[in-house]
């Protein structure tokens, strides 16, 4: 999965990016099928985030500002204005997809900026600078999750286990991952590091992805119950914990996908350093505290008939939130491309330096 991008931008020529379209690895169907969406309608981008075909904070980031590189392509025989317009209207339409995971609206927001500060003479010539943005974009996530990965392994000894939740590797950004970054470099370093992948109810992108990931890379990955974490850190199996995150608050406080403050509570309980990785485009200063953080809900039908089978009785209340949020004070420490940051009672001035 390093060497494959699970959101990639394809052009249809050679030696030029434009034309060209989006090239979206589909995760609903791994790990049985390995099927890829190629567009350019901004319908199907949508609902490629919306749907989780491209998820994890990092890849919609990406996946957003290609979607806008995309509409911008569409107008580019109109004038600047034009494409302007087209670039907006896009990425009004693509804020809706998510509300919780902050790199898309700083994704969107990015490409808003360049379109509008650009000083291009023609709709082409704009569409082609909007290309190369959105490129940038995902070739910079490729280089800063290279970056956490390189702190992150300095913590990792030779025979470490590392216990993660949800997927943040690969599959959730340009092509190394967030949490999942530090145990590949270290696999390069030559150091034995095993890894207890959640399942991470009720999507199973731990069983899916993680495992079928970390399988791939040749990385020594055991897959457990969402409710065996306890079990397995009582038994002395794990070392240390790595988390993504969705968005970060000032105060330290993080967002990943649900059942992550439930590992940290266990983690503290157990003395395990629980650490987050996450790009600094996964900062939010607007965000006082993780009390600010929205928190999408997801459908009942995920619960009650996961993957087409009723688990469930009929007409059953459900709730269905797809983040939580774990408290600075239980966080050892923040991970970015800037290196390892202690989070307890920091101010995000402080970790995300």
């Amino acid at each position: 999965m390093r060497n494959s991008k699970p959101i990639d931008w394809v052009p249809e020529q050679t030696g030029t990016m434009m034309p060209g379209h989006l090239h979206i690895l589909d995760q609903t169907l791994l790990p049985t099928e390995t099927v890829y969406i190629d567009t350019t309608d901004q319908e199907a981008v949508w609902h490629a985030i919306k749907t989780l075909q491209v998820r994890g904070a990092p890849a919609i980031g990406v996946a957003a500002a290609m979607g806008v590189a995309a509409a911008a392509q569409d107008r580019r025989s109109g004038t600047v204005d034009d494409v302007c317009a087209a670039v907006d209207n896009a990425a009004d339409y693509l804020a809706t997809s998510r509300p919780t995971a902050v790199n898309l609206f700083w994704a969107l927001d990015r490409m808003r900026r360049a379109a509008h500060a650009s000083s291009a003479a023609t709709g082409e010539a704009l569409a082609r600078e909007l290309v190369d943005e959105a490129i940038a974009i995902r070739d910079e996530d490729l280089a800063m999750c290279r970056a956490i990965g390189e702190h992150g392994a300095t913590l990792l000894k030779d025979g470490d286990t590392v216990l993660t939740h949800c997927n943040a590797g690969g599959l959730a950004t340009s092509g190394f991952g967030t949490a999942l970054a530090p145990i590949y470099v270290a696999q390069e370093q030559g150091k034995r590091v095993s890894v207890y992948a959640d399942e991470t109810r009720p999507l199973l992108q731990g069983a899916r992805l993680t495992a079928w990931e970390l399988m791939q890379a040749g990385v020594d990955v055991t897959l457990i119950c969402d409710n065996m974490a306890a079990q397995v850190m009582k038994e002395g199996r794990i070392d240390i914990v790595f988390v993504g995150a969705d968005r970060i608050a000032a105060n330290g406080d993080a967002a990943n996908k649900i059942g992550t403050y439930g590992v940290a509570l266990l983690a503290r309980a157990h003395n395990i350093p629980f650490y987050v990785l996450a790009p600094t485009s996964t900062n939010d200063s607007a965000a006082a505290t993780g009390a600010d953080i929205p928190i999408e809900e997801r459908g009942a039908v995920e619960i009650t008939e996961g993957f087409g089978r009723r688990t469930a009785p009929a007409n059953v209340k459900v709730y269905a939130p797809a983040f939580d949020v774990t408290p600075a004070k239980l966080i050892t420490g923040i991970i970015t491309e800037n290196g390892v940051q202690e989070t307890t009672g920091c101010s995000q001035a402080s970790w995300a330096k």
